[in-house]
């Protein structure tokens, strides 16, 4: 089982974390790890072909800030998803 702190070496995750701050997809930070290892096991098994894959990847994980467009999009930059 990997949790967030396992990932705390990994370049993608590195990414991920900053694509995060710099999209604004981060506000309470309630569901923030749960997204970026979400966002880690989507792109590792090529799921992030688009922002419609992503949303469908990460529709259990539950947002009460961002209106999830912001997570979208920052998961989309970092693994070049059109947008």
């Amino acid at each position: 089982v990997t949790t967030i702190e396992g990932l705390a070496n990994d370049s993608k995750a590195d990414a991920l974390r900053a694509a995060f701050v710099e999209h604004g997809a981060v506000q309470c930070g309630f569901c923030t790890p749960g997204m970026i290892m979400q966002a880690d096991h989507l792109m590792r098994n090529g799921c992030c072909g688009d922002t419609g894959s992503i949303k469908r990847g990460i529709e259990g994980n539950l947002c009460r800030c961002t209106g999830y467009k912001k997570i979208v999009d920052a998961i989309a930059a970092v693994s070049g998803a059109p947008s």
